[in-house]
């Protein structure tokens, strides 16, 4: 086989390569968007369609570290709330994508190191809403434990899905009641309902999407002991 035809036929295996590369990581976006993300959209739909061009703005920036916690609302809680607490840290645990004692950290804002809990959100058990940030990323590298990759499975949470939570030697149950996508200027998703004890996980979505233009919401609430 002459020098020539090898190169030729090395040049089509690296075309061929790039290409099912590029279907990789294109496709689980496109796949959120047809099946995940519609499913969201009729459960419930809280987004205003004129916050479309601010996030827009947001989102593609390019300069924004999505890996640090203030970064993923906009007009929410700033850095120096994250970081001017003492920090404390308890467990969660997501049986359905095999997400075991990953650590929560109350006070931190690297969401490369933990999950973390919104500032001023209640705290597990207590009447209110506790709020827990995740990273995510293409679900085809998907690791539990991998803080960087812990929440890429979230979007395949269903209703009656159960969550629990290990806080101060206490362990609660939580049952997942609703799902649904914001926008990042939607800040009323991190309000307090003193009604019962919630638990509201977040993450970026389409998992892997670089413009990271919307939020899942996924909201449990928790179920009373027998």
């Amino acid at each position: 086989m002459s020098q020539k035809t090898i190169l030729r036929i090395a040049a089509v295996v690296s075309g061929i390569s790039g290409i099912i590369i590029l279907i990789g990581v294109i496709y689980p976006i496109v796949a959120y968007d047809a099946t995940y993300s519609k499913n969201f959209q009729k459960i419930v739909s809280p987004v205003s369609d004129t916050a479309g061009s601010v996030v827009a703005g947001v989102s593609t920036s390019g300069s924004v570290d999505y890996t640090q916690a203030s970064n993923w609302f906009t007009g929410g809680a700033v850095k120096s709330d994250f970081t001017n607490s003492k920090v404390e840290y308890y467990t969660i645990s997501i049986p359905k994508i095999k997400v075991i004692d990953a650590t929560v950290a109350i006070g931190g804002e690297d969401l490369s190191q933990h999950i973390i809990q919104y500032p001023g959100t209640a705290l597990p058990g207590k009447r209110g809403n506790s709020v827990l940030f995740g990273h995510s990323i293409l679900p085809i590298f998907y690791n539990p434990k991998n803080y960087l990759a812990i929440f890429s499975m979230l979007p395949t949470l269903k209703i009656g899905d159960e969550i629990d939570v290990d806080y101060d030697g206490v362990s609660y149950k939580y049952r997942v009641e609703s799902m649904f996508e914001v926008k990042p200027t939607d800040i009323q998703v991190l309000d307090q309902d003193s009604s019962d004890s919630f638990l509201t996980l977040v993450t970026c979505v389409p998992p892997g999407d670089p413009t990271l233009s919307r939020r899942l919401i996924v909201r449990a609430r928790v179920v009373p002991p027998q």
